[in-house]
């Protein structure tokens, strides 16, 4: 059986500090003189809206970087010291912490990676932070598709045989990135990916953004740095909890001959603001705090909130839910069962109508709609009731409406669109001459600009792609469902920037 990380009890001392959090409380209940940014003055210059708002409390822990005693002095600082923590909880050599989410971290790897090579085998349903990576490395990428799945329509993972050909295909390969675990709760066999990276003796990057909890409960999906990843990054807000916009970035306990950690760290500084905020960073200590020391429990709670949850909603005419039946699937080594994605094919209707219905009747508001899926995320330790009990209630109140609109039992036909061919790199085309043309003019053009609809975030056009009809419309289909359109300086869909090619 696996144990989390903290098991022992030395480490679960070790790990009921919070050292950058402590220091930053000490230094406010000491009252200093502020001499320094932000304006604010820990609240005292504050607007009156925004002391109601968020507190003085909070404002007084907003001090800046490079404070004495806190992220500067003798080493290890309290912030050294809490990243440190970080890294043994999860597992790594070493850890940072990221003030500008887990995009941040796609970058960091990207510009990391591109230190060891020029080209790059990277899983197309990467998320579209990971297409700005490589548009700001310059890696030339070999894309891979995903495996699909026939009846959901939805992407699941990488398997060994298809990285294997893509890195065989990939000239001065610098590494290979990876999703694990999917928007859907689809788990990559990660030890196999690894080994393939590692016999072409390049790093394996996992955007495990998803996954922040696996390590902290030994019946889930084995987390990736566990499974041997070298470089792994992880949304921590997403279920454990810290604040929304703060993340880490795990590098591998044995991947020193295969990534430098020098030139990890400095590819973090390249894309972090020199000016970090402190609540962002504080929110990461507690969160590691509390999964370290509290997460088996915690966990246990959530997994048996979503299990009594998949039962509930199955019962429901016209829904059924993803689950471990997915195991064993093309690209689905194992499943989290902390996900809980609802299949509403069999209410004779789509994902987007389901979630505007659940939204506007009982002000549920869903992770993610998909054309045959939703997604509610629960965080770590977050109980059934109440916010369970109004979710099945809201998705009961909706199959009751479709139903006496002759809806349920219907099951509509989906399809994913297919990629266009990439005629060059994601870079050349973003910085390359380029022009602006209408956007049913872009179809059969290479295009400048990511086209992400937006959930989940997964570019649909690449820069660097040459635009298909069918990609088009599924774009148009996603905004006309309430979606939002990533990476497009038109985000109304109106026009699209093209490469002008000769």
């Amino acid at each position: 059986m696996r144990e989390p990380k903290a098991a022992g009890a030395e480490a679960r001392d070790d790990q009921e500090a919070t050292p950058y959090l402590d220091a930053l409380r000490a230094y406010a209940e000491r009252d200093p003189a502020r001499f320094h940014v932000p304006g604010h003055k820990g609240g005292a210059a504050a607007d009156d809206r925004l002391l109601r708002a968020v507190g003085r409390a909070a404002l007084e822990l907003d001090v800046p970087a490079l404070t004495d005693g806190i992220d500067a002095g003798p080493a290890p600082t309290p912030f050294q010291r809490a990243q440190e923590l970080a890294a043994e909880a999860w597992g790594a050599r070493r850890s940072w912490f990221l003030i500008n989410g887990a995009s941040q971290g796609n970058h960091a790897a990207c510009l990391a990676l591109a230190q060891r090579g020029s080209g790059v085998a990277v899983q197309r349903n990467v998320h579209s932070s990971t297409i700005d990576g490589l548009i700001l490395s310059g890696l030339r990428p070999t894309f891979v598709a995903p495996a699909l799945d026939p009846e959901l329509s939805i992407a699941h993972c990488l398997t060994p045989p298809s990285l294997e050909r893509a890195l065989a295909a990939t000239a001065e390969p610098a590494g290979a990135i990876v999703v694990s675990p999917t928007y859907f709760g689809a788990v990559a066999d990660v030890r196999g990916l690894v080994r393939v990276a590692h016999d072409h003796g390049v790093p394996l990057v996992v955007d495990e953004a998803w996954g922040a909890h696996l390590r902290f409960h030994e019946t889930l999906p084995e987390d990736a740095l566990a499974a041997g990843a070298d470089l792994v990054i992880s949304s921590t807000h997403k279920t454990i909890g810290s604040l929304t916009q703060s993340a880490m970035l795990h590098l591998g306990r044995d991947s020193g001959s295969l990534l430098d950690e020098r030139v990890v760290d400095r590819a973090v500084t390249v894309v972090e603001s020199t000016s970090p905020s402190a609540l962002l960073t504080l929110s990461l200590d507690a969160a590691r705090r509390r999964a370290a020391v509290s997460g088996r429990e915690l966990l246990d709670e959530t997994i048996r909130t979503t299990s009594g949850l998949r039962e509930r909603i199955s019962e429901l005419p016209g829904l059924d839910t993803l689950d471990d039946r997915l195991r064993g699937r093309p690209g689905v080594h194992a499943y989290d069962p902390v996900r809980l994605a609802v299949d509403v094919r069999g209410t004779g209707t789509t994902g987007y109508e389901v979630a505007r219905l659940m939204r506007e009747r009982d002000d549920i508001n869903l992770e993610l709609a998909g054309q045959n899926v939703v997604v509610a995320v629960f965080g770590m330790g977050e109980t059934a009731a109440p916010g369970g009990d109004r979710l099945v209630a809201a998705l009961g109140r909706v199959v009751e409406l479709l139903k006496r609109d002759g809806a349920v039992g219907a099951r509509p036909v989906a399809s994913l669109p297919p990629w266009g061919a990439l005629e060059m790199t994601p870079r050349e085309a973003f910085l390359g001459s380029q022009e602006v043309v209408p956007i049913d003019a872009t179809v059969g053009r290479i295009a400048a600009e990511s086209l992400a609809a937006y959930p989940p975030g997964i570019p649909n056009v690449l820069p660097g792609e040459r635009v298909t009809g069918e990609t088009l419309e599924y774009i148009r289909d996603t905004l006309r469902h309430g979606g939002s359109l990533r990476g497009a300086s038109d985000r109304s869909l109106q026009t699209a920037r093209v490469a002008v090619e000769a």
